[in-house]
C-alpha cells in the first residue's frame, strides 16, 4: 500500500469521527451550552447539510485547483473548523464550526477516490478506493467509542481537540507522501448535476437513499439520550454501546455487500429495510431494559448501513442507463442525498422529542424506513416493465466504490 494512500486513510478516519461522534456527546453539549436536545442535534443536521452542499458545488467550483493543493486545504478547513468548536464560546459558534467542516468533508470524498486510484496502478483502482473508506468503517468502531469516551470523561470540547490533531496528522502526511502532479478530469459542472436531477429514475433511486437514511437517523441522532435518560445507562457507558454499534456496522457492510452481489441491489435493499424498520419498531419497545436495548443496538448496527453497497450500485447501474455521460455525477449526488437524509432524520427526531418524547423516535423512524421500503418495490417494478441493459459489473462495482 503507497504510504500516500495511509494519509487519505488517516484523513478519511478523522473525517468520519467527526461526523458521528456527535451522536454520544449530544446530552453533554446541550448540557453544557444551555440548550435543549432539539437544538443540540441541529448539529448533526447542519453538518451534514454541510456535506450535501459542499461535495457536488464546492467540487465544480474548485475543479481547476491541483489535487494536491485542494486536498491540503481542504484538511486546513477541517482541522480549523474542529479547533473552531474546540473553543467555540457558544452555540452559534459550535454551529458555524460544524457547517465549515461539513463542507471540507463533501469535497474530501468527491475527490479522494480520484486521488486514491492515481496512486496505484489501474487493476488495482478498486482497492485503493476500499481502503482509503477502511478510514470511516474503523472511524465508527474505534474513533466515535473513543472521542465519546474522551468527552464524557474530559469534556466534549477535549473530543474536537483530539480530532484537529488527527486533522494535523492528516495534513502532514499529505504534504509529505501525496504527489503533486495528479491528474484529474475536469469535474462536472453546476449545470450537468441538475441535469442528472432531471432524471425520474434517478431521483426515485435518491428518494430511496434519503428516506432510508432519514428515518434511522430520526433515532440515532437521539441514541445517547436514549441510553441514559430512558434506558439508565451512566454517561461513561455510552461510548461502550457505541463501540459494540461500530463493530456490528462494520460486519454489516460486509454482510450488506455480499447480499447485493448474491440477490441483486433491489433485492437486497428491500431486506435491509425491512429490517432495519423491524429493529427500529423494537427500539420503542426495548428502550427501558438496558440488556434488550444492547442487543437492539447490535442488531441496529448490523444493518443500518449495510444497503450502502446496494444503493451505490443501484445508483451506477440506473445513471449508466439514463445518463451514461454523468455517471460520476450521478453517484455522487447518491452521497448528497444520503447526507440530506441525515439532516432531515436528525431535524425531524427533534420535533419528535420536544412534543412527543425520545422514547417514540424508534417506531416513527421505522415508518419512515417503511416508505423507503415501499419506494423500493416501485423502483423494481418500473425495473421489470423497462429492463436494464447488462452492465459491465465490474465497472460499476469500481463507480460504486469511488464514491
Amino acid at each position: 500500500m503507497p504510504i500516500a494512500l495511509l494519509a487519505l486513510t488517516i484523513s478519511a478516519f478523522a473525517i468520519g469521527t467527526t461526523e458521528f461522534v456527535i451522536v454520544g456527546l449530544l446530552p453533554t453539549i446541550a448540557a453544557d451550552l444551555g440548550v435543549n436536545l432539539p437544538s443540540a442535534g441541529l448539529l448533526v443536521s447542519l453538518y451534514a447539510l454541510g456535506v450535501a452542499v459542499g461535495a457536488p458545488v464546492l467540487t465544480a467550483l474548485t475543479g481547476k485547483l491541483p489535487r494536491k493543493t485542494l486536498l491540503l486545504a481542504l484538511m486546513v478547513l477541517f482541522t480549523l473548523g474542529n479547533l473552531l468548536a474546540w473553543q467555540a464560546p457558544g452555540y452559534t459558534s459550535l454551529v458555524l464550526a460544524r457547517v465549515l467542516t461539513g463542507l471540507a468533508h463533501g469535497v474530501f470524498f468527491s475527490i479522494g477516490s480520484t486521488i486514491a486510484t492515481s496512486l496505484v496502478p489501474k487493476e488495482k483502482a478498486a482497492s485503493a478506493i476500499a481502503i482509503m473508506f477502511t478510514g470511516l468503517t474503523v472511524a465508527l468502531v474505534t474513533g466515535v467509542p473513543l472521542g465519546t469516551f474522551i468527552g464524557q470523561h474530559f469534556g466534549w470540547r477535549a473530543t474536537f481537540l483530539a480530532v484537529a490533531a488527527l486533522g494535523v496528522v492528516a495534513f502532514l502526511g499529505s504534504l509529505a507522501f501525496v504527489p503533486a502532479t495528479i491528474r484529474h478530469a475536469k469535474p462536472a459542472t453546476l449545470l450537468q448535476q441538475v441535469r442528472v436531477l432531471g432524471q425520474p429514475r434517478l431521483l426515485l433511486v435518491y428518494a430511496m437513499t434519503a428516506v432510508g437514511y432519514g428515518g434511522s437517523f430520526i433515532a440515532f441522532t437521539y441514541l445517547a439520550p436514549i441510553l441514559q435518560q430512558v434506558s439508565g445507562f451512566g454517561a461513561g457507558a455510552v461510548g461502550l454501546v457505541m463501540l459494540v454499534y461500530g463493530v456490528s456496522v462494520a460486519v454489516g457492510n460486509i454482510w450488506g455487500g455480499k447480499l447485493a452481489d448474491r440477490r441483486g441491489p433491489v433485492g437486497a435493499l428491500k431486506t435491509i429495510f425491512l429490517l432495519l424498520a423491524a429493529v427500529l419498531l423494537t427500539l420503542s419497545f426495548t428502550a427501558p431494559y438496558p440488556y434488550l436495548v444492547l442487543v437492539t443496538v447490535l442488531l441496529w448496527g448490523a444493518v443500518a448501513f449495510g444497503n450502502v453497497a446496494g444503493l451505490q450500485v443501484y445508483v451506477v447501474q440506473q445513471a449508466e442507463h439514463f445518463a451514461p455521460r454523468a455517471v460520476d455525477v450521478a453517484s455522487g449526488l447518491n452521497i448528497a442525498a444520503f447526507n440530506l437524509g441525515i439532516a432531515g432524520g436528525a431535524w425531524g427526531g427533534g420535533l419528535i422529542v420536544e412534543h412527543m418524547g425520545l422514547v417514540h423516535t424508534g417506531w416513527i423512524g421505522a415508518l419512515v424506513v417503511l416508505g423507503a421500503f415501499g419506494l423500493t418495490l416501485w423502483s423494481g417494478r418500473l425495473d421489470r416493465r423497462n429492463p436494464l441493459p447488462a452492465v459491465v459489473e465490474g465497472k460499476s462495482r469500481v463507480q460504486a466504490g469511488a464514491h
